[in-house]
């Protein structure tokens, strides 16, 4: 589900120097002496900086995060469906920080990677001994022509949850009964890859309810995607005739939009929405760039066993910035590539070998109330990427009973990460 760019001998030999640099340039720290700077306070980074500290209760840890209060995108289809409040997605900091993290609420503005320094917002600096980036995603607005951040007020992705959540709900709610909903799906890698196909679920659901004359187009840069066969399924059974997909071969990639006129272009027609919900390119978070972890692919090539960046010493790689190969971008993968990382900083700073990751990770997709399914994924390091060792996913054929049961876990899951990340 992730696509990554192949890598050539260039890149090969200079990813192995930068990897022996980073080793020999990391001064021996007697144990829980070292200072660790974690940027970014998402499931990733949040995860990584409490394992840090559990690990080793003397590592300094920062967190380095804006954002006073967290919103998490799992679930967060839901609130625009109107099943659930944004208040619900929103976690703090106060657990983390009683733990021994100090939290810094400060824009990241740029990283010295040979002096070993953060700067921020505010002009000050905060050193380091080793740094983990875990900035999420941004979106890479200048690769759809009509569409960039002034424009995303008016046709919102809501791909990072939050404001954006709320404004795509009340376009929905204002919407005449009638209108076209359009879901602009961008190609791979993109976080959540099944998210969008769940969302045009929700929405379906919402309008069946209250604007059953409405309908909802996907207009996909991809052909295939991830549990297809269970969600076309599903919008048989419970949404018939409301949803319609046009993939890549059929026509479906997005090139363009007008804001003037509410249309999406795609390579064979124009559609007229009532309500776009327009998903964009994306890419690691700007500070890896910033700091020079991205590579020409817009992410973070990184060692899968340490998350080491492959370009700058020093500096781990965690969540959906890195290219994790065979992992998708995920709340789950993030939160497993954060503890991992952090068991890996604690052996690497105690002189001991890295132990080689086995990283588990869920993806529930909901449907309808009381209708979801699962992907369940073990992921180890092979041929210097994550590969699935282990996958299930929920049968095709299974009963409603299964269904509702599924539910019931997505929310349990849920519940015990964000109990896990935030306490």
């Amino acid at each position: 589900m992730v696509v990554t760019r192949l890598q050539t001998r260039r890149d090969v030999v200079r990813g192995a120097a930068v990897v022996a640099a980073t080793t020999l340039a990391c001064p021996s720290f007697a144990q829980g002496s070292a200072r660790v700077a974690v940027i970014g306070g998402g499931f990733g980074g949040a995860a990584c900086a409490r394992a840090l500290r559990r690990l080793d209760p003397k590592l300094q840890v920062t967190l380095i995060e804006p954002n006073k209060t967290f919103t998490a995108c799992p679930f967060s289809n839901e609130v625009i469906a109107g099943l659930r409040e944004l208040s619900e997605q929103q976690f703090t900091y106060d657990r983390t920080a009683a733990d021994g993290v100090a939290i810094v609420a400060q824009v990241a503005a740029k990283v010295d990677a040979q002096a070993r320094m953060v700067g921020l917002a505010d002009g000050s600096t905060l050193a380091y001994d080793r740094l983990v980036l875990a900035p999420g995603i941004d979106m890479h607005f200048d690769a759809l022509p009509g569409y960039d951040e002034a424009t995303s007020a008016k046709m919102p992705h809501a791909w990072k949850a939050g404001e954006q959540t709320a404004l795509l709900r009340r376009q929905i709610e204002a919407m005449d009964d009638g209108g076209l909903v359009v879901i602009a799906v961008p190609a791979a890698p993109l976080r959540c890859p099944p998210a969008p196909y769940e969302r045009a679920s929700l929405i379906a659901h919402y309008l069946k309810a209250n604007k059953p004359r409405s309908k909802i187009l996907v207009l996909d840069a991809k052909d295939n995607y991830s549990q297809q066969k269970l969600f076309e399924s599903a919008w048989k059974e419970l949404y018939p005739g409301m949803i319609e997909r046009i993939g890549l071969s059929q026509g479906g990639r997005v090139t363009s939009v007008n804001l003037a006129t509410n249309e999406i272009v795609t390579d064979f027609g124009n559609y007229t929405a009532a309500v776009a919900n327009v998903i964009p390119p994306q890419k690691a978070g700007r500070i890896a760039e910033i700091a020079g972890a991205a590579d020409r692919t817009g992410w973070c090539p990184i060692d899968p066993v340490t998350f080491a960046s492959k370009l700058v010493p020093n500096i781990h790689v965690v969540g959906d910035a890195a290219i994790s190969g065979g992992i998708p971008k995920s709340a789950s993968a993030a939160s497993a590539q954060g503890k991992a990382c952090a068991a890996s900083i604690v052996n690497a700073l105690a002189g001991k070998p890295a132990d080689t990751p086995r990283l588990n990770g869920a993806c529930y997709n909901t449907v309808a109330p009381g209708y979801a399914f699962s992907l369940r994924g073990i992921y180890q390091p092979k041929d210097d990427q994550y590969a699935e060792a282990e996958v299930t996913t929920s049968p095709v054929d299974a009963p409603r009973e299964l269904r509702q049961r599924e539910a019931e876990q997505a929310l349990d899951w849920f519940k015990s990460i964000t109990v896990d990340t935030f306490g």
